[in-house]
């Protein structure tokens, strides 16, 4: 298959990133099971080799090229740098990848993708690797997964969203940032700012002003003044707040990430006007799902509270 043979027949998906433990394989499988019941061909692509549980059944697996146990015993490397071999042997047998992506036809793809950071901020073969399929006329959204719980700690938040705008611009995909479990935010202790302030990233002034009241953090009050800086700079970072297990939660995530690469407005899908709108004004829809999480956290920390009083 050439570059140019794909011409007039796009494939829409997902590549699904982020650092370990952030929940990628618990979003494939969900979002796989909630566009099946929308009527989509969805087809998993594992591209993680060191992924011993799979989301589901994979139409394409990289174990049948490379594994990290393979590399990691067969060249004496580490779990990074076996994973960073893997990630350039498949840049180097892209026709692999190719011809096995050939036999899934129009299916939506989702990608499982390593939690190796530095594969995102640095490092060139999944970057290149990303390339090649929009050069076969793949049209994909990166969907990059955080766990919430780095909201509840300021030093932390700062961390992610400089590593989520390094991501941005290295991955250079249409980018859709996610903050994953947010059913078990109230779990990792109370925000200090409404859920609206961490999901759009409001005046991150406010934030380095929490963070200095840690004594620990305050020497570096102007460290983080300057990434701050760096970050509304760009002004590009922003989070969609996601719980698998919410419908409603699952449907905000598809219309951005839908948005994110065009699939809203091909004719792949009869849209009804309405997810058209949804996905042409999707700050308003952005906005009620986030109102809709606040909600749904505020009343978790009421009713920790009164339950505390009740113990009293």
């Amino acid at each position: 298959m050439s570059e140019g043979s794909r011409a007039g027949s796009l494939a829409f998906g997902q590549v699904v990133i982020g650092p370990p433990g952030s929940g990628k394989s618990t979003y494939c499988r969900a979002m796989r099971e909630f566009l099946g019941r929308l009527g989509r061909s969805v087809a998993l692509v594992n591209l993680d080799p060191a992924n011993e549980a799979l989301p589901g059944p994979c139409a394409l697996d990289i174990a049948e090229l490379v594994t990290l146990p393979d590399v990691m015993d067969g060249l004496g490397l580490g779990p990074n740098g076996g994973l960073l071999y893997c990630m350039e042997y498949l840049e180097a047998n892209a026709d692999w990848l190719r011809e096995r992506l050939r036999g899934l036809g129009a299916h939506y793809l989702l990608f499982d993708c390593p939690g190796q950071v530095e594969l995102y901020t640095h490092h060139q073969s999944l970057k290149n690797v990303f390339g090649q399929l929009a050069k076969w006329n793949f049209r994909l959204a990166a969907v990059h997964l955080v766990d919430s719980h780095y909201c509840t700690d300021p030093g932390k938040f700062i961390s992610v969203l400089c590593t989520s705008l390094a991501t941005m611009l290295h991955v250079e995909l249409p980018h859709v940032n996610v903050l994953s479990k947010m059913d078990l935010i109230e779990q990792y202790g109370k925000l200090a700012f409404n859920l609206d302030y961490y999901t759009e990233v409001l005046d991150l002034s406010y934030l380095v002003d929490h963070l200095a009241a840690d004594p620990f953090f305050r020497n570096f009050r102007r460290l983080n003044e300057k990434l701050v800086e760096v970050i509304e700079d760009y002004s590009l970072v922003s989070f969609v707040p996601l719980n698998v297990q919410d419908k409603q939660s699952m449907q905000q995530v598809v219309q951005a990430v839908d948005k994110a690469n065009g699939y809203s407005f091909g004719a792949r899908e009869q849209h009804s006007l309405e997810v058209l709108m949804s996905a042409a004004v999707g700050a308003d829809f952005h906005f009620s799902s986030t109102l809709a999480v606040q909600e749904k956290y505020v009343q978790s920390q009421d009713k920790a509270v009164e339950e505390e009083v009740m113990d009293l």
